[in-house]
Parts: structure tokens; C-alpha cells; sequence
């Protein structure tokens, strides 16, 4: 049956940028001993097997929305598992539009000469691995089985014309609750949907700092939440804890990285001291428990 207590593996915490210190957007749910997968970001698969997690007993994945940061680990996760002998598909669950995305990877998509050329071997005939159940879903309860219950609402991210984007709320058979922004703007119906949950885990994409900047330069997009921002809608929802993630590599050292970013940011404030300006501005407005995450950080709750 598994331990009565909920492991939160954040597996990946960047936003875009490629960054060797963070991979994309993905956090795992453990609950019972049961894996559940919000997000499937670059470097996902490799994150969990680093946190002794083995991704073939990963079996339900939920999209938050279809950037591609937050997605384009998945033929890699499935194909991998795949080869490492899976013995099922996995449930798939995200917005209108993950139906095409799938069906566009496998075998009869981007990757059909390679499952092609691997069903030559005896153990690769079991191709229907490579077919996911996919749901693709409105706001509501998503997915529910034995141990665990998960609600979505519309998040402010890309315009629900091109495709909606989605938070997430897990509430387990033990009691205890866990929500994800996925990519979003301050969103009331966010801060209803993590209503008193154990742990809020929550976009927090750029620096006030590199806010103005951006501003300035008229760059990227607005539909990203502040570190003032966030420490109001963790007080609003009256979260326990507070878990800050999706970092724009605005800490990095890295001198490629600190390249890239600088269109977001002066080149000269990028780098580790500015987490301590984003705590300090969260802890403007919400008192709770604070980590700001960083890959492979292991939470229990």
C-alpha cells in the first residue's frame, strides 16, 4: 500500500532557457507509493531516475497547458520507458489539443522509423505501450482513482483562443493537498481552487528587478506572476506552505546562459543573490512556510 504521508519530488525548475542547473517544468506526486507526474519538461526522465525514482512506474502524466517547456520530455519519458519494458500506457491528461500532440509523436508521427526499426526485436512488439490514454479535459475534477482526487481550473497564460492552460489540485485519500500554478498571471480562480491546501506550488518566472527591464524593453510575455504578486496569492488562498518555482535562470552563473538571459535582465544582476531578493519580496505578503525550489528537491508532507 505505501507510506501514508505525500512525497513531492520537484523534478525540473526552470521556465524556458536551456539552463544545465535546472530542467523544465515537472513535478512528481507520490502518494501511496503511487506516481503522479504534473508536467514533463526537458530533462524530466533523467531528473527522476537522479531521485531514485524509476519512470516506468510512472503511470498518469498531467499537462498543464502545451508549451513546450512543460512538454517536451514526454516521447522522450514514454519511448525510454518504453525500451526499459513498461507494461502499460500511461493516462495522459491535459488540455484540448494533447490528443493531436501525441498522436503526431509515435508511430505514426515524428518518431515512426525508430519504432519501426525497434519492432524487430521480440520484446518491442508490444507496441501498444506508445498509445496513451489520453483525456483531454475542462475545468473540474480530471482524474480520480483510490488515493487521489484532481481538480483543474483556467489559468491567465496563453489566450484560450490558441489553447487554455491549467492549474492543478491534488487532494489524496490521507487528507492532504497540493496545488500547481502551471504558467500563469495573478488568477482568482486560482487562489479558489488552493483554497487551504497543505502545499501551493506556484509560478514565480522573473525578479521584480527584471520586470521593469522587460517593461522597458518591450519583451516577452506579461502572463507571468511577480514575487509580490505570489506572496499575495499564497496569503489570499491561505496556503500552509509556499513552494516558488519555473525560474527564469535568473540565478545562473553560467556565462552562455547569463547571454541568453540578458535580453530579460541587466547581465550584471544575474546570479544566486537575486533569490534572496525574490524571498524577500514573497515574504512581503505571505508569512507561511517558503522554499524557493530547485531540481530534485524532495518535499514530504
Amino acid at each position: 500500500m505505501g507510506a501514508r504521508f505525500m512525497r513531492i519530488t520537484m523534478l525540473g525548475t526552470s521556465a524556458a532557457a536551456p539552463d544545465p542547473d535546472r530542467g523544465g517544468s515537472a513535478i512528481l506526486l507520490t502518494v501511496r507509493g503511487r506516481h503522479y507526474l504534473f508536467d514533463c519538461g526537458a530533462n524530466a526522465t533523467r531528473s527522476m531516475i537522479k531521485s531514485n525514482i524509476n519512470p516506468v512506474d510512472v503511470n498518469t502524466v498531467f499537462l498543464s497547458h502545451l508549451h513546450y517547456d512543460h512538454i517536451v520530455d514526454f516521447p522522450y519519458f514514454l519511448l525510454t520507458t518504453w525500451i526499459c519494458d513498461r507494461e502499460r500506457a500511461p493516462v495522459v491528461v491535459g488540455p484540448p489539443g494533447t490528443q493531436d500532440f501525441v498522436d503526431h509523436l509515435f508511430e505514426n508521427g515524428a518518431f515512426a522509423k525508430d519504432i519501426e526499426a525497434r519492432r524487430q526485436y521480440p520484446r518491442r512488439q508490444n507496441t501498444e505501450i506508445l498509445v496513451p490514454d489520453v483525456r483531454e479535459c475542462e475545468p473540474g475534477t480530471v482524474f480520480e482513482d483510490e488515493f487521489v482526487k484532481v481538480t483543474a481550473c483556467y489559468v491567465e497564460h496563453i489566450p484560450q483562443e490558441i489553447t487554455p492552460c491549467f492549474g492543478l489540485r491534488m487532494d489524496t485519500i490521507d487528507g492532504l493537498s497540493v496545488s500547481f500554478s502551471g504558467d500563469t498571471a495573478p488568477c482568482d480562480r486560482f487562489i479558489e481552487l488552493s483554497k487551504n491546501v497543505d502545499l501551493m506550488i506556484h509560478e514565480c518566472t522573473f525578479p521584480e528587478s527584471a520586470i521593469k527591464f522587460r517593461q522597458k524593453a518591450n519583451v516577452g510575455t506579461w502572463s507571468h506572476t511577480s514575487p509580490k504578486e505570489l506572496g499575495k496569492i499564497a496569503q489570499k488562498a491561505n496556503a500552509k506552505s509556499l513552494v516558488a518555482t519555473h525560474f527564469a535562470s535568473y540565478d545562473t552563473c553560467n556565462p552562455v546562459v547569463k547571454d541568453i538571459m540578458s535580453v530579460h535582465m541587466p547581465k550584471d544582476i544575474i546570479g544566486p543573490a537575486l533569490l534572496d531578493e525574490v524571498a524577500e519580496d514573497i515574504r512581503a505578503n505571505f508569512k507561511g512556510e517558503l522554499r524557493l525550489a530547485h531540481d530534485n528537491m524532495r518535499i514530504d508532507l
